[in-house]
C-alpha cells in the first residue's frame, strides 16, 4: 500500500510516496547555523524568517488568571494587564507559500508579552500536537532529504526513503489539520518547560492556547477551494469586527510522559491550569516593520520558567540568526 502526502519547497509541490525502504544516513549533531542551513536548504534563502515565514500580526493584552500562581513565580503571571505582539503564521519557509498550500499546516502562533522590567516573555506555538521529530537533528535530516528530492530526482527519493524508516514522521504529515481561520485553531507548545513556583514546587508542563471562539478546520476539498490567501483576508476581515480572544494554559506531565521528546503527545487527561488570557484587537501600524524587527526566544529563561526539552535551547540560538538574515 502507498501513503500519498504532500509538502511544499520553494515554488514546486512535492508529492511524496510512503515507502518500505530505509533511510541510511545518519543524524548529525546539529548547530544553531547549521539548522538554520537546513531550513533553507529545504525551502530556499529569502532573507525572511528561515521557517512560518508567512504571516499575519496583531497587538493586544494579556491578563494573567490568578491559578497561573500556584505554577510559577515568573512576574508576568502574578501582576495586571499587559501589552502584546502576536503573530500567526504558515509552517513553510516560502514566502509567498499560499495560505490553501498543503505545507501551510501546522499553523503557527507566537505571542510576546512585554514586561514592564523589559524581559519580555515569549511564546511559540504550532497547530499540532507533537513535532514532526524528536530532535533538531532528525529534524534536519528529514529537511536535507526534502531538501535532495526536488523534481526530477528518481523514485524512492531521499524524503522517500527517510519517512519510509520513520513511521511517527508518516503519521505527523497525514494527522495535519488545516484550520478555517487562524482564530479557530488551538495551539499546541511544542516544548515541555519546567515550572517553578514561590514555595520552590516544580512541574513539567507543556503550553495550549485555546480560540474562544471555537476550532472549525476545513476538509480537503473545502481547502483547495480557498484562496491562497484565504487566512490573512479572514483575519483581517474578523478583526475588525471584534478581538480575536485565547486563553492560555498549561498541561502538566504525569508519570512517564517524554519530557525530551516532542514528538509524543502527552495523553489528554492530564490536568490543564489556565496561566490567562489573550485578547487581541488590532494590526500593527506597520506591518511590514513589525514582522521584521520582531523576534521571538522561547527558550529564555525566566524567574521559575526554564527550558526542560534541549530542543528549545537550540532554538534560542537559531532563531538570532535568521532575525540577522532578514534586516
Amino acid at each position: 500500500m502507498i501513503d500519498q502526502f504532500s509538502l511544499y519547497r520553494g515554488a514546486a509541490l512535492i508529492t511524496l510516496a510512503t515507502v518500505s525502504q530505509t533511510h541510511a544516513q545518519s543524524a548529525p549533531k546539529e548547530t544553531p547555523l547549521s539548522m538554520v542551513n537546513a531550513l533553507h536548504g529545504a525551502f530556499g534563502e529569502h532573507h525572511a524568517r528561515a521557517v512560518h515565514t508567512k504571516g499575519a500580526m496583531l497587538e493586544g493584552t494579556f491578563e494573567p488568571a490568578t491559578e497561573a500562581r500556584t505554577l510559577t513565580k515568573e512576574p508576568i503571571l502574578t501582576g495586571g494587564s499587559l501589552p502584546v505582539v502576536a503573530r500567526f503564521s504558515l509552517f513553510a519557509g516560502v514566502p509567498d507559500l499560499p495560505d490553501n498550500a498543503d505545507g501551510a499546516s501546522p499553523a503557527g502562533f507566537a505571542v510576546k508579552i512585554k514586561a514592564p522590567d523589559g524581559d519580555d516573555f515569549d511564546i511559540e506555538n504550532n497547530q499540532h500536537n507533537g513535532f514532526i521529530t524528536a530532535t533538531f537533528d532528525e529534524f534536519a535530516v528529514f529537511l536535507r532529504a526534502l531538501a535532495a528530492s526536488g523534481p526530477g530526482v528518481p523514485h524512492p527519493t531521499p524524503v522517500e526513503q527517510y519517512v519510509g524508516a520513520h513511521p511517527q514522521v508518516k503519521a505527523f504529515l497525514e494527522s495535519r489539520t488545516y484550520p478555517a481561520s487562524y482564530a479557530q485553531a488551538t495551539y499546541f507548545g511544542v516544548n515541555s518547560l519546567k515550572f517553578t513556583n514561590a514555595r520552590g514546587e516544580s512541574v513539567y508542563v507543556r503550553y495550549r492556547i485555546v480560540p474562544r471562539a471555537g476550532e472549525h478546520y476545513l476538509t480537503p476539498a473545502e481547502r483547495k477551494a480557498e484562496s491562497g490567501s484565504y487566512l490573512h483576508d479572514e483575519l483581517a476581515q474578523r478583526i475588525a469586527k471584534q478581538p480575536v480572544v485565547f486563553d492560555w494554559y498549561v498541561q502538566i506531565a504525569g508519570n512517564g510522559d517524554k519530557i525530551e521528546d516532542p514528538s509524543i503527545a502527552w495523553p489528554d487527561n492530564r490536568k490543564l491550569v489556565k496561566l490567562g488570557t489573550f485578547t487581541l484587537t488590532r494590526p500593527p501600524a506597520d506591518p511590514e516593520t513589525a514582522q521584521r524587527l520582531l523576534l521571538f526566544l522561547p527558550g529564555q529563561p525566566h524567574p521559575g520558567v526554564e527550558a526542560a526539552d534541549p530542543m528549545l535551547d537550540l532554538r534560542n540560538a537559531a532563531y538570532p540568526i535568521s532575525f540577522g538574515e532578514r534586516q
